[in-house]
């Protein structure tokens, strides 16, 4: 509401406008603006007849958005996706894009159910299987910053195609792998591959997402990690206990190398679904590629409201100063574009390092860090001791209590970890079933966090699930038979799946556009790193020093956690 002079009379007038003209929506030659002069009404009816003319200018203003009525105006990023309608696209874009998150994860879980059955074929010990399962990480953290720098100078869709596909063939040539020095350079290729989708993908999906619905649908593509759990355990539990196989004496193919090439499937498939869907309008903005944004916004608007791409309301993108000096930068002549590229690179990469950027990287890091040593710390070693269990219980029938360390020292000392034991790469059925059902335990936590991250926020749901889940990293050292096993590994999936999902809703929307793909890249390699370090630190630990690795990981996840509460509120805010 505006109050001033007319200019053709000395009496004041009430001029009232819908706020989304002051921003920039329209034209400020309001039709719907109403102008009421002070004189003719007493104050109390100048009060009560204002407020029904905000109303009713507001909702004139609705029925203006309305494109079968004409409505043709200007509109911010947040405001054109809105008008595009919340429909079919979206959820296509949600299957494909958490097809890619399910392939990504697939991928890197994969590995816990290979170790048991191929450390007779590759000849593993406890500190072989922490590398391997690390050496992914190792190449993830290489490809996180290199794909994600590329991603914000060339386009999210182009990197995702290509890593899809470099991603299966990777799979692919490591089934194939005949020595554990091999396998050990295709793992690493694939885990450069796989770098790249994490933090690729999620700037790519949170940037067709209104912001009222960001947050439930990050947290709904996060539970496809779930589903890329499930079935993992779900086909190793089916193809890598039978017999199936080509055996000769120079080459083997037996049923962990099948159940690896089946896995490669989901990201041939992502790589033919990606070709059907647009590059992000955010990104095309950032740009100052807005035409070709339009055009995207209105193929958006014609999939989910079936109507002419002529009725899209928006006709303009409104750029703000801050971007408008950002794209001049971008229009500067540099020689070819793989020169800007670098340059590109770059330039993001010192921004993030940069106040008032610095803060929210240094603490990014910090959180995903301490966050997935625990997450993959843990995770990947589950089936592993579900496996420990059995062989321990199978060489003492008549004991019905054991600790994690007993059952480890065991193992160690005695069993098929040790120096003059018997190589058996014999797994039971239970071990499948148990890994199953911890990893099944994550489907109502996932569906607790849809239902709930827009409501009680990203930090609610991070410190929660980093303090339960360290409670549940200590519970490990009190476990004294495998029912206990189960119970707190499962409550730990639970968990820690709301943080996951939580930590990559806040993460992505903390970085603006043009730095989110590196800035969720570089934080992508401090989870990593925290990868290995889980992985290889837990492996040597667990062996030598069994009461250490519960409690520290219990430490590093609760103090993680607590790290979010410096990052700003994300929750139903406008992406940057």
């Amino acid at each position: 509401m505006v109050e001033g002079e007319n200019d053709s009379s000395n009496s004041k007038y009430i001029d009232v406008k819908d706020d989304r003209v002051a921003n920039g929506v329209g034209s400020n030659e309001h039709p719907h603006s109403v102008v009421v002069p002070l004189e003719k009404i007493s104050k109390a009816d100048h009060i009560h007849q204002t407020g029904l003319q905000i109303a009713a200018s507001k909702q004139q203003d609705k029925s203006s958005l309305d494109p079968e009525r004409g409505y043709s105006g200007k509109a911010d990023f947040e405001q054109a996706i809105e008008l595009t309608g919340y429909g079919r696209f979206h959820y296509i874009l949600l299957a494909i894009c958490g097809l890619v998150s399910t392939s990504e994860e697939m991928d890197v879980i994969s590995m816990s159910f290979i170790l048991p059955s191929a450390q007779c074929d590759l000849d593993l010990n406890t500190q072989s299987k922490g590398w391997l399962n690390s050496i992914i990480f190792i190449g993830m953290m290489v490809g996180a910053y290199v794909w994600g720098s590329v991603a914000d100078s060339l386009g999210r869709k182009k990197v995702l195609i290509v890593i899809s596909v470099m991603n299966a063939l990777c799979i692919v040539a490591s089934s194939f792998s005949q020595t554990y020095e091999v396998f050990m350079v295709f793992r690493f290729l694939n885990g450069a591959a796989l770098g790249g989708s994490g933090p690729v993908i999620w700037s790519y999906f949170a940037e067709f997402q209104p912001k009222a619905k960001r947050g439930s649908m990050l947290s709904f593509m996060a539970a496809f990690w779930t589903i890329g759990n499930l079935l993992v355990a779900g086909l190793a539990w089916l193809i890598i206990p039978t017999s199936i196989g080509i055996y000769t004496p120079t080459f083997t193919f037996n049923s962990w190398r099948i159940f690896l090439m089946v896995c490669s499937i989901p990201s041939f498939i992502v790589a033919a679904l990606l070709l059907y869907l647009p590059e992000s309008p955010k990104f095309l903005i950032s740009q100052g590629k807005t035409d070709k944004a339009m055009a995207i916004f209105r193929g958006i608007y014609v999939t989910n409201t079936g109507k002419s791409p002529d009725l899209y309301p928006v006709k303009e993108i409104l750029i703000d100063e801050k971007l408008r000096n950002e794209l001049e930068e971008v229009k500067k002549p540099i020689k070819n574009k793989y020169k800007r590229m670098l340059y590109n690179i770059m330039d993001n990469s010192k921004q993030l390092f940069v106040s008032p950027i610095l803060k929210f990287t240094t603490i990014s890091i910090t959180i995903n860090f301490t966050f997935h040593i625990g997450y993959y710390g843990l995770m990947m070693w589950f089936p592993e001791l579900f496996n420990r269990f059995d062989e321990y219980l199978r060489a003492h029938p008549d004991v019905e209590s054991a600790s994690v360390c007993q059952v480890t020292d065991y193992v160690v000392q005695e069993g098929s970890h040790s120096d003059t034991g018997v190589c058996s790469a014999s797994i039971p059925s239970t071990v499948f079933m148990e890994s199953l059902i911890t990893v099944a335990a994550a489907l109502p936590a996932n569906i607790i966090a849809v239902l709930g991250m827009d409501k009680l926020g990203r930090k609610f749901f991070l410190v929660f699930s980093t303090m339960a889940a360290g409670f549940c990293s200590a519970s490990m050292y009190f476990v004294t038979n495998k029912t206990q096993n189960l119970a707190v590994s499962a409550v730990f999936s639970g968990v820690i799946s709301m943080g996951n999902a939580s930590l990559d809703c806040l993460i992505t929307e903390v970085f603006p556009t043009n730095l989110r793909a590196t800035g969720v890249a570089i934080s992508m390699v401090a989870a990593r790193l925290g990868g290995i370090i889980g992985n290889v630190v837990i492996a040597t630990l667990l062996d030598m020093y069994c009461p250490a690795p519960t409690f520290i990981v219990a430490a590093l996840l609760a103090g993680g956690g607590l790290m979010c509460l410096f990052l700003p509120n994300t929750t139903r805010t406008a992406l940057s």
